[in-house]
């Protein structure tokens, strides 16, 4: 073979080589191309899947706001409930009951009506690791503020920005805030914001059904002569709606119905406080071990309240003093007096009402 046929059958052979190269990179780019998608779709699933079983009602690193709500019937409808991950509901002077909710990672654009402190719902902003919000004190929680180092927002001693009245209330049930004002006053404040705190409750992701729980689809909670709380429970959606004095409890502003996961009761004995202002203002015997009951999807069962001091968390128990197991969604808990005749009941059959508990005090 001449020469030049050699030099045109090497070159042939190069080209063959380069294409057969970059067919086999465009082979391998195509299948990595198409590999990428399938890979991000199944990280995305696991991701889905993990997030899942993650309690959502409690996580972050942000430190909860408890907030001091007023629960006067000219407060209501009241704003940011329904997003609190815990509320608290005592009693407080003249057979009202105050509420003070608990809000961690939220953004709410309006909370409230804000109201004053009272010296025992520190215990459970304390035990929360929660910075403790109000508009105005009373003589001992401005005392106990001090004492227990409390890192507070007084809409009182705020500079007008923190808190805003509204038009739609009147005074004294019509001071509200935001999440966004708080976390400002609180940074400004040199507060801490974050927290590494675990959840007084013990959320789990499996559903908590109380197997060996009482019915209780209908609850009535009278905190006095004044207050009485009924819960009714919508089955479909495995939620309580809230009633109070009667009134079914909505959102100031979606006007949506009030509904709760669970629902915690304490039975506390309070007592009126003597001192010079005489406005009948409470005291609550907290410290200790207390009757109540864990009520959940439509089930009630007995249940222990521990509470060792003021800073303490609570400790729920069952009867046989295990720690329990709370479905991963927002609850009510109520601080009753043991003199209240509470009400549980289950579905009624037909021509009979069954009543499934009653407290024996």
């Amino acid at each position: 073979m001449e020469k030049g046929g050699v030099k045109i059958l090497v070159a042939i052979l190069v080209i063959l080589v380069i294409v057969a190269g970059g067919v086999l990179a465009y082979k391998i780019v195509k299948e990595k191309e198409e590999a990428e998608p399938v890979a991000n779709e199944n990280e995305t699933l696991v991701a889905e899947v993990e997030e899942e079983k993650t309690v959502q009602i409690f996580k972050g690193n942000d430190r909860p706001f408890a907030v001091m709500i007023d629960n006067h019937e000219d407060a209501w409808p009241q704003a940011g409930l329904q997003e609190a991950y815990m509320v608290y509901e005592i009693i407080v002077e003249g057979g009202e009951t105050r509420l003070m909710a608990l809000f961690k990672g939220a953004n709410l654009e309006k909370i409230g009506p804000v109201r004053s402190a009272r010296h025992y719902f520190i215990d459970y902003a304390m035990e929360n690791d929660a910075i403790y919000v109000h508009f105005g004190q009373s003589p001992q929680a401005q005392s106990d503020i001090k004492k227990y180092s409390i890192n507070d927002i007084n809409g009182i001693a705020e500079d007008g920005t923190t808190f805003w009245r509204v038009k739609d209330k009147y005074a004294p049930h019509n001071a509200v805030t935001s999440t966004e004002k708080l976390l400002k006053s609180a940074q400004n404040k040199k507060y801490r914001t974050t927290s590494d705190e675990t959840s007084v409750l013990n959320y789990v992701t499996d559903e908590v059904n109380l197997d060996n729980g009482e019915p209780a689809t209908e609850i009535i909670i009278p905190h006095s002569q004044l207050q009485d709380v009924e819960y009714y429970y919508d089955e479909e959606n495995k939620v309580y709606e809230r009633y109070a004095r009667q009134e079914q409890q909505v959102d100031w502003d979606t006007e949506k119905p009030l509904t709760v996961k669970n629902i915690i009761i304490t039975y506390c004995d309070n007592y009126t406080l003597s001192d010079t202002e005489n406005k009948g203002r409470q005291g609550l015997k907290n410290i200790g071990t207390f009757d109540g009951y864990y009520i959940t999807n439509g089930k009630a069962i007995p249940i222990k309240c521990i509470k060792e001091a003021r800073d303490e968390k609570t400790i729920y128990q069952d009867l046989e003093g295990n720690v329990i197991n709370v479905n991963d969604g927002n609850t009510f808990v109520h601080i009753c007096p043991t003199d209240r005749k509470v009400e549980i009941e289950g579905p009624e059959e037909e021509g009979t009402g069954n009543t499934a508990i009653t407290n024996n005090t």
